[in-house]
């Protein structure tokens, strides 16, 4: 019996066929039929939240197993049943519409309880499993969390994306990352926002400027030098400007720079002093940090998530990672 089931086997043929989104939207009809519920719904949802989340059907095609025809289709279903409008192209990029941006607060909600599910039953099993999207405003606070995070939890995917804190909160409101470190707390009833490490403001100068061998400075000292800064926006920036003017001293400006790199290297030449936390300073020989005795200045990060994603296990384990380092740094500072 069994020669004879190999040798029937042995009849078929695999055979690959391409359609077209129209042809895959005909054949996702036939299945689910007409009008869209249940199963088809879900599917069509599902295409829309992963290729709004890419930002292109390619991508959101290769995220989901599909292939990129199935996946417009049942976009170009969900949009024709419904009358509506979900994404603009803009040139190999999709742009979502205001009535997309209402729909994917909604999808995002839905899947991403989905996820935490997920991981809430791998997380019984102590097996955590997933992908965890963290944007940040630099690598100097992050790069401790995550160092640990990936020796207990091997299996979670770790994504990191850097920008400034405006554009780091709002990604998170918008269900684009699980987990932000920003600069200050943010009052956003959506949030949940934790203090996570104060960084005091270390200024630096070239090594052979006159200031650089001196036994100690004054905010005094800096009245009216010329300061290499970053562009207008910056908390480190806000902060310093704001102990200047608290005690009636003039900031020169000499030049904006867009990186706290550029910074570093045009004070290294000689431009001007500069002002950075101090986790961000690198050690550079044609440098020198000012003993500065009566600064005080800090800015302070706070870690940053959707206020019900918080018990979600991959982010929860972030935010304990943490707190761990936190009380291991306090305790370090008591020795």
């Amino acid at each position: 019996m069994a020669a004879t089931w190999l040798r029937s086997l042995c009849r078929f043929h695999v055979i690959t066929v391409t359609f077209s989104s129209e042809q895959c939207r005909v054949f996702i009809d036939a299945i689910y039929g007409s009008p869209m519920t249940g199963t088809s719904l879900l599917a069509a949802l599902k295409a829309f939240d992963a290729t709004a989340r890419a930002g292109s059907m390619t991508a959101a095609a290769r995220a989901l197993g599909l292939q990129q025809p199935t996946l417009s289709a049942h976009i170009q279903r969900l949009e024709q049943t419904h009358g509506v409008e979900l994404f603009r192209r803009r040139g190999r990029r999709l742009e979502l519409t205001d009535f997309g941006r209402a729909l994917l607060d909604h999808t995002r909600r839905v899947f991403s309880a989905e996820e935490d599910a997920h991981a809430l039953l791998l997380a019984a099993q102590n097996r955590y499993a997933g992908r965890l999207v963290v944007h940040a405003i630099g690598p100097y606070n992050l790069v401790p969390i995550l160092r640990v995070y990936a020796r207990r939890h091997p299996k979670v995917s770790l994504v990191v994306r850097v920008g400034d804190s405006r554009t780091i909160a709002t990604r998170i409101l918008d269900h684009q990352g699980d987990v932000g470190l920003v600069l200050n707390p943010l009052d956003d009833p959506a949030l949940e926002c934790v203090e996570h490490r104060r960084q005091p403001l270390v200024v630096f100068a070239a090594a052979d400027h006159p200031l650089a061998g001196r036994a100690s400075v004054c905010m005094a000292d800096l009245h009216q030098q010329p300061f290499v800064i970053r562009e207008e926006g910056s908390t480190t920036r806000r902060v310093f400007e704001e102990a200047m003017r608290h005690r009636g001293l003039g900031l020169r400006v000499a030049i904006e720079m867009g990186s706290r790199e550029a910074v570093r290297e045009a004070v290294a030449q000689g431009m001007g002093l500069g002002v950075v936390a101090a986790p961000a300073y690198v050690h550079d020989a044609r440098l020198a940090q000012l003993p500065l005795i009566d600064g005080g200045m800090a800015t302070h990060v706070h870690l940053i998530c959707r206020r019900e994603r918080r018990p979600s296990p991959l982010v929860s384990a972030f935010f304990e990672i943490a707190a761990e380092l936190r009380e291991a740094d306090h305790q370090a500072s008591l020795s």
